[in-house]
């Protein structure tokens, strides 16, 4: 039943995604030249509304805080995230939007799914190495988060209630996907229209 109700989310997920716009990279390539924000809008209210939906149940008891997971802070995750930031900026793809986007039938998408395993076992590979080379060691405290999760096995940077801080920032997102422009500045950098 897990894997059913899995397939079936995901499925609505893929389709919400590609309704959106998320799975053009024409799109993609207007949000991130600052040229068309409203699909960065629609992520912002997105998150937000699973950050405010995520920590309220938590505090009532709806969520049990034991499934949720925190990944460690270490120099390769910053790193990680940069190189994961270039190449959806060049490919206009991120691994979620590029897997819903082959299923759509971009054949382009497909492309990118085979780099992104190829540069996945190239890491494996040489996993050892970046191992030794202390990139993946824990820094600010590893698996913390930013305020302290009743019944959660991680620590928290401050005393303050981490589903309080998850709830406003959950509130500020929503605040600014509403009052962020359609645009920022008259040009940009223009993106060839499919």
């Amino acid at each position: 039943m897990e894997i059913l109700l899995a397939i079936v989310i995901g499925a609505a997920f893929g389709a919400v995604l590609d309704r959106i716009g998320a799975t053009n990279p024409t799109y993609i390539g207007r949000m991130l030249a600052l040229t068309n924000l409203n699909l960065m809008k629609t992520i912002l209210l997105a998150i937000a509304t699973g950050s405010v939906l995520m920590f309220a149940g938590q505090m009532i008891g709806l969520v049990d805080v034991g499934h949720m997971s925190v990944k460690a802070a270490y120099v390769g995750v910053f790193v990680g995230g940069l190189m994961l930031g270039a190449g959806w900026a060049a490919s206009g793809f991120c691994p979620g939007t590029g897997v819903c986007a082959a299923a759509s039938g971009r054949k382009d998408a497909l492309f990118f799914i085979a780099g992104g395993l190829l540069g996945a076992a190239a890491y494996m590979v040489t996993y050892p190495a970046w191992k030794a080379s202390g990139m993946l060691d824990d820094v600010m405290g590893g698996k913390t988060t930013l305020g302290t999760v009743p019944g959660s096995k991680f620590d928290g940077l401050t005393a303050m209630s981490g589903d309080i801080i998850g709830i406003l920032m959950g509130l500020a997102f929503i605040v600014i996907a509403f009052v962020l422009p359609e645009r920022i500045g008259g040009g940009g950098v223009a993106v060839p229209a499919e």
